[in-house]
């Protein structure tokens, strides 16, 4: 059945899409399209299960034809890390959505990975509550965020969406439904009202896998020695995994309350340099900043014909000679939660620390929360300690003979980058040895996230990967016979 499954035999694909339409229904199993794709690898069939055990029939019945599997939510992120060796069925999220376990003031909340981010909170909002996740893709689910382990600039307060995991319902690739950790159920009656479980600096648990394809940084030590891994473990070697160890049925999140207030206090900057020195300032003002962010743009000079500097198209530019005395580089922004007064206060302290050249606004950066990259370009995540980041910017600027679009949460760490998608393959693979290179010594690292199909083939995605044996373990032990995502994890497992 397998060899007729795989060839070009009619009657054989006819069969598996008849089966598949007679779990998930009619309209929702049919041959892939063009774009039905995953990083370049074009897909087979597209199944779109209603429900958790709709979901477990398409994988059992992948397992009896020896098919592969590869999840998918909005799309948003599909082209990220490596092509899959092989995609046979899409299975598509979108029906397993919904949002349960919300009575008023709940702190945690049961949500269907394949409810779009959005709907999340707006579904919140009506008891004034959020989930603390603002992943940046646009149209995300839930479930690709996890699958990614994708965070927005309130990761330096909540950590990770991995970090707020309370418990996740999956399917391993057999086809069996796996609970881990609590069910929004369980955790009501755990967790105090309004409880937030924060983690103040951000940093993911030891478990988290990472965005962009980058699994296994620490949370394979649960399966060594074990026999098992037990909870919340298994949650959070999912997450980054990108589908490549379960599919993701649903999570049991953290939630808080909607903040009263909200205020931006921005600083231009000029150079890598003196980032370090200001967020240093702004962690030791004890001003709880709910995050810390960094954009670092390609100078734009101003333009050449006479304005004057009263003119509204200028004079609110941070960058405006008439206010700095110089072309800003970019610009270093906190954003402050809380209470109107106290945020407002708070907000004061900060300006006298970071001097007159600060501002304060009720609304964000037009930057903010979005990537300095574009379909189509290649896209960096740099992870450094804050103190040595401008050694990696410096290093990036270096090897690509000019300024790079840099942005991201300089308090947690981690930041982004973008390479113009026209730099042929071996151009690009010298930059990412030259940063590489400069970043192991200090602790830090580099991680292509996405890039042209010819980049992606010829580049190492991850570089250095300490933990590739406790991830080949985890593959093992969850996918013993690769048929989720193969390939899509470092070291094509």
């Amino acid at each position: 059945m397998a060899d007729a499954a795989r060839s070009t035999d009619r009657l054989g694909a006819l069969d598996i899409t008849r089966k598949l339409a007679a779990i998930c229904g009619d309209p929702f199993a049919r041959f892939a399209g063009p774009a039905d794709e995953v990083a370049g690898r074009t897909a087979r069939w597209v199944a779109v299960p209603g429900g958790p055990h709709a979901a477990a029939e398409v994988l059992r019945l992948a397992a009896a034809y020896d098919l592969t599997v590869v999840p998918r939510g909005a799309g948003t992120k599909i082209d990220w890390g490596a092509a899959p060796a092989q995609v046979d069925i899409m299975l598509d999220t979108g029906r397993l959505a919904g949002v349960w376990h919300e009575p008023h003031a709940a702190a945690v909340a049961e949500i269907g990975a394949g409810t779009p981010l959005r709907a999340v909170q707006a579904t919140l909002a009506r008891t004034n509550r959020r989930l603390p996740v603002d992943a940046p893709s646009p149209g995300a689910t839930l479930g690709g965020v996890l699958a990614a382990d994708e965070s927005g600039p309130l990761r330096h307060r909540h950590g990770s969406p991995c970090a707020q995991l309370i418990g996740v319902r999956y399917l391993d690739a057999g086809g069996e439904l796996v609970s881990v950790g609590e069910s929004g159920t369980e955790a009501l009656g755990r967790a105090a009202p309004g409880v937030g479980g924060g983690r103040p600096g951000g940093r993911a648990p030891a478990g988290a896998a990472g965005v962009g394809g980058d699994p296994g940084r620490g949370g394979g030590d649960a399966i060594l020695g074990r026999g098992g891994m037990p909870g919340l473990d298994v949650a959070r070697l999912l997450c980054g995994s990108q589908g490549g160890l379960g599919v993701l049925v649903s999570a049991t999140m953290r939630v808080h309350a909607v903040p009263a207030s909200r205020l931006w206090v921005s600083r231009p900057v000029w150079t890598p340099l003196e980032v370090h020195d200001l967020v240093r300032a702004v962690l030791a003002a004890d001003v709880d900043p709910a995050a810390v962010e960094l954009d670092l743009p390609v100078p734009v000079p101003l333009p050449r014909r006479r304005i004057p500097p009263t003119h509204p198209s200028v004079i609110n530019r941070p960058d405006h000679p008439a206010v700095t005395g110089r072309p800003a580089a970019g610009s270093l922004v906190v954003l402050l939660e809380g209470g109107p007064a106290d945020v407002t206060e708070r907000a004061a302290r900060l300006t006298a620390v970071l001097g007159a050249e600060t501002m304060v606004s009720h609304h964000a950066p037009e930057w903010w929360g979005r990537y300095p990259f574009a379909p189509g370009d290649t896209a960096l995540r740099i992870e450094v300690p804050i103190n040595d980041l401008h050694a990696a910017v410096y290093a990036l600027r270096d090897a690509t003979g000019g300024p790079v679009p840099v942005r991201g949460s300089v308090g947690s760490g981690t930041v982004h980058a973008a390479l113009s998608g026209a730099l042929p393959p071996e151009r690009v693979a010298s930059i990412l040895t030259a940063v590489r290179s400069v970043l192991i010594a200090r602790r830090g690292r580099c991680v292509v996230v996405a890039a042209p199909a010819a980049v992606r083939r010829a580049v190492d995605l991850w570089g250095e990967l300490p933990a590739l044996p406790r991830l080949r373990s985890a593959k093992a032990h969850l996918d013993p016979h690769h048929r989720l995502a193969p390939g899509r994890l470092p070291g094509g497992l």
